[in-house]
């Protein structure tokens, strides 16, 4: 048994701080149970009445004459700790506490929080809450309504948590105009126990739960939630509408990866690799929710349109398009079956215009031959008002042809009034129902999304042979001279221990040096100014390019020198390091920046001096897997120039991909790093190869074991 099914499936109830005086919450947790019809048995607990609603009351839990599975709590918070003490001597083990007073209200609360959660885990309870709405469970054969919104819940399928209560309340009011229903809710509040990873790891299992929605402002354990998501999600789809989207918490960074990053940086990573449906609204979060309340998941990504006007047909179709799914292409037998009803002015091909004249039974016929389409996977059904023929018999018809045909997805866009809708909302309905066409087709890409994830490979985490020595030995190095920012010449040393390749390069003190280094590795070179004080090279022009010969070679480094002297700057100068010239046009940037919660989080994306201003770029939480890595390499804009763009030559995409598991596996072995930037990364016009060409460290030396 799950803990939280003394909590969510409880025999019997108490409800302490229940009352009889209307429009107070201990009176209206009573009424919903009651009234919703409760099947175990409820226990009002209030210290001056005899009976309550109908129902004998008792001045304690210790007055029980039975056993309690869960208390619901709502009383003033300086009472609840003793209230608590009373619940583990009846043996109460679920507690659901309503009151708020805790950390939500300054340090007072906190330290009482704090004193709840001891014990809590003294005690063995499990607590949602406090400072929370309540929890529902709509299975008949629990009917458990233990919240005070004002609306009774409607049955579905849907489990959802909800960190902010009044947010959850006011859901629970429109869930009839919504077109969906709940299984089961829980409003988590401050979350001193219960959080969502605690519903994720219970709803995994729970049958009558075919979805997750979630509404968050934090996410208490970043790794936990992606275990259980990433499992989770190949079960059953978990949308999640994640508030607080601020860059509070981003790493203070002087690394392009760091000042890229941020909070919601790192949530989204973390939502992505974990296979979650992120919304960035409520109207968004239920479109998606109705959407797979109504609709199985498709076979695959080709989508059918049939409408009744040209117009709404083509911005579906343009909209279908742009997420990355198909527009079927329907069969010569399709096309003749829908040319034998359908006038000589209609248009057979998809998306097919039945045009304004069609009646009634043209839709019955036409959406009945393109779901028999072996080469149509999901439909979008458009109407528009003509001709009299009234909205409402052709969302009957559409959903009794659904009904016929329950393995595709079918949508209805309706471009009606908002009666329609009302209307709609009093029905049970096969499918969802949408005003605008952009609505619907962004409901199908969501159940492609689903789809693409659970046929997904989990992905591995490969263990490259990597060279910790050399990575020990320049960390000490940094201890000793109490610097946390690594050198060029010690970041590409430390690179290339854990086998990226970077270009041949050497360091020179002086010019003589350099001009040695550069007839050795051979012109053309590039030299980059050597500092452990200057940490944007280019802003002081501290990296010159395409340098061909010994005499141009002097003249770049005594230009440097003067440009470093006129800005006070040439204190900071170790030397020059000289480097192969890679003839490139395509630089990536990949690194590392670590944020405060989410912990180190990997960067990929357009690099050079675009990297800030383009943001081409994205994110993953470290560990990541090659799933995960290849992920990162598709989804920027700038891949298409690495596929080969314009004739050049492909990328090694595998070993661009093995770059950033090794990375992975650099800050995994060693989770002092705190900023890694390589930049550029570049994709050599010869073969292809991705060779760091520079790099930038930082870590945390009090961290260095």
């Amino acid at each position: 048994m799950n803990a939280l099914d003394k909590i969510m499936r409880p025999a019997s109830v108490a409800v302490i701080g229940a009352s009889s005086k209307p429009h107070t919450i201990g009176f209206d947790i009573t009424k919903n149970l009651l009234k919703y019809g409760y099947t175990g048995t409820i226990y009002p607990i209030n210290p001056k009445d005899t009976e309550i609603q109908g129902l004998p009351a008792y001045k304690s839990v210790l007055d029980v004459p039975g056993d309690i599975d869960m208390a619901v709590i709502v009383i003033n918070s300086k009472y609840v700790l003793s209230t608590i003490d009373q619940c583990n001597q009846k043996g109460i083990k679920g507690v659901v506490i309503i009151s708020a007073g805790f950390k939500e209200t300054g340090e007072a609360g906190k330290e009482l929080e704090t004193a709840l959660v001891n014990k809590l885990n003294e005690y063995g309870m499990t607590c949602v809450g406090p400072n929370c709405l309540g929890v529902v469970n709509t299975d008949p054969a629990v009917k458990l309504d233990a919240c005070f919104a004002e609306t009774l819940p409607i049955r579905g399928d849907i489990g959802f948590v909800s960190q902010s209560g009044a947010l959850g309340g006011g859901i629970l009011n429109i869930l009839k105009d919504l077109n969906i229903g709940f299984s089961q809710f829980i409003s988590i509040g401050n979350q001193a126990d219960v959080n969502a990873d605690s519903a994720i790891e219970y709803w995994e299992n729970v049958d009558d739960v075919k979805q997750i929605l979630l509404y968050m402002e934090s996410i208490a354990d970043p790794q936990k939630f992606r275990t259980l998501a990433t499992r989770t999600t190949k079960k059953k789809p978990i949308i999640a509408l994640k508030a607080g989207r601020s860059a509070q918490g981003a790493s203070a960074a002087s690394s392009h990866t760091g000042s890229l990053a941020g909070a919601d940086k790192a949530a989204d990573a973390l939502l992505k690799q974990s296979g979650v449906i992120r919304e960035f609204s409520l109207q968004e979060l239920f479109n998606t929710a109705k959407v797979f309340s109504h609709c199985p998941i498709p076979k695959g990504n080709r989508v059918a349109i049939v409408t009744n006007s040209g117009g709404p047909g083509i911005m579906c179709t343009d909209a279908v398009v742009e997420d990355g799914m198909q527009m079927a292409q329907l069969s010569e037998e399709t096309k003749e079956t829908l040319r034998s009803f359908l006038p000589a002015a209609a248009s057979v091909k998809n998306p097919v215009d039945m045009i304004a004249s069609a009646p009634l039974e043209h839709y019955k016929k036409t959406l009945e031959t393109v779901l028999q389409d072996e080469n149509v996977d999901m439909v979008v059904v458009i109407y528009l008002p003509f001709l009299g023929l009234k909205d409402i018999d052709v969302a009957k018809a559409v959903m009794e042809i659904k009904a016929q045909n329950p393995s595709k997805p079918v949508v209805g866009v309706f471009m009606t009034t908002q009666d329609f809708f009302q209307k709609i909302s009093e029905m049970e309905v096969n499918i969802p129902f949408f005003m605008f066409g952009e609505q619907a087709v962004e409901g199908l890409s969501r159940l492609n999304r689903q789809r693409l994830w659970v046929e997904r490979p989990l992905g591995q985490f490969p263990e490259f042979t990597v060279d910790k020595t050399v990575v020990n030995s320049i960390f000490e190095n940094l201890v000793r001279e109490n610097r946390d920012q690594l050198t060029t010449g010690e970041s590409l040393q430390l690179l290339s221990s854990y086998g990226i390749r970077v270009c041949k390069d050497g360091e020179a003190t002086n010019l003589e040096e350099a001009v040695e280094l550069a007839d050795e590795i051979g012109y053309p070179v590039v030299m980059k100014l050597n500092s452990k004080k200057i940490s944007h090279k280019t802003d002081v022009g501290g990296v010159r390019v395409g340098i061909e010969n010994a005499d141009q070679l002097r003249a770049e480094y005594t230009d440097m020198v003067d440009k470093l002297k006129a800005k006070n700057l040439l204190d900071g100068m170790e030397g020059v390091i000289i480097q192969e010239m890679v003839k490139s046009d395509r630089e990536m940037v990949c690194g590392i920046a670590t944020d405060p919660q989410y912990g180190p989080m990997m960067m990929f994306g357009l690099g050079g001096v675009f990297v800030e201003v383009m943001k081409d770029v994205s994110f993953r939480l470290a560990p990541i897997s090659d799933q995960d890595a290849m992920d990162m390499i598709k989804s920027v804009k700038a891949y298409k120039l690495l596929e080969g763009a314009r004739g050049s030559k492909p990328a090694d995409i595998k070993e661009t991909q093995n770059i950033l598991l090794r990375l992975s596996q650099l800050v995994k072995d060693f989770p002092c790093i705190d900023e890694l930037d390589i930049n550029p990364l570049m994709i050599s016009d010869k073969d292809g190869e991705p060779i760091a060409v520079d790099g930038r460290i930082k870590i945390r030396l009090n961290e260095v074991k």
